[in-house]
């Protein structure tokens, strides 16, 4: 009995030597994700110390509240995963709409964001490869006479689009009679659309989606009238940056974040083919 009870209390010890050593290194393999970035890269990416990502509200691409009331989206939670690997603080700063985030990141008052890149832009701002493909398509109100895409562009439509947005540039230059009317954001395009002020909205799927959800009787329409390729998005001149973006666009696509971002914000409209 003596030398079982031994025998059991070395065994004992070196279980929880074990688990004291496991986990010595499992902290020590966390605190040194932060020393492993490259210093030059982190000031270059977060030069004030602090990553401050860009959003805006009504967009589960960037800033949307969930059913128990947490913040999430995809830019948001990207910033904060981007921050935590570099070993920073992250700040999410949060605007009207979209067209202010990026003129806040072009003047470098933000750091971070995560937006349609299209090749305007890219002249402003530099972007990662893409990371989510999603649909552009409309949003009629209940009752509306217009039932599919093919129907927008008449004479008497009134389109409505996020001020400054790239819906706005692309369905100005596309549209031979149909109006484009500008929204000061997406909660006053959802008042236009319920005081009959525009026929329909244009935007990526994701938000008209949200925004259905909110308007009863509304219909996101079939069909679409092109896409959008989304990308981090960081301001020109930060080139040492740039290399930590792309490997950590990388690495949440690899390894399963980016989904459950997409999932957690709740985004519909993605491209399937």
């Amino acid at each position: 009995p003596a030398l079982h009870r031994l025998i059991m209390h070395t065994t004992r010890r070196r279980w929880l030597g074990s688990l004291l050593l496991a986990a010595a290194l499992g902290l020590s393999a966390c605190s040194a994700i932060a020393p492993l970035v490259d210093p030059a890269a982190r000031a270059a990416l977060a030069p004030s110390g602090t990553l401050r990502v860009g959003v805006y509200m009504g967009s589960p691409t960037s800033l949307v509240l969930t059913r128990t009331g947490e913040r999430a989206g995809v830019a948001h939670d990207l910033g904060r995963d981007l921050a935590g690997q570099m070993g920073v603080p992250v700040e999410v700063v949060e605007f009207a709409r979209l067209a202010l985030v990026l003129e806040a990141l072009k003047a470098g008052k933000v750091d971070l964001t995560f937006t349609n890149a299209t090749e305007s832009r890219a002249r402003d701002v530099d972007f990662t490869p893409p990371l989510v493909r999603l649909e552009l398509g409309y949003l009629a109100p209940r009752g509306s006479a217009i039932t599919s895409v093919e129907q927008v562009d008449r004479a008497g439509v009134r389109v409505g689009v996020s001020e400054g947005s790239t819906s706005q540039g692309v369905l100005t230059r596309q549209f031979k009679q149909a109006k484009v009317v500008p929204a000061a954001s997406l909660k006053v395009a959802q008042q236009m659309l319920q005081l009959g002020q525009i026929e329909v909205f244009a935007t990526n799927k994701g938000i008209l989606f949200e925004m259905a959800d909110e308007l009863a009787g509304s219909q996101v329409l079939p069909g679409r009238w092109g896409f959008e390729n989304l990308a981090i998005a960081i301001p020109k001149g930060r080139t040492a940056g740039m290399p930590l973006a792309e490997a950590f666009a990388r690495q949440v696509q690899a390894d399963g974040r980016l989904q459950a971002m997409l999932t957690r914000a709740g985004l519909r409209g993605t491209a399937r083919d």
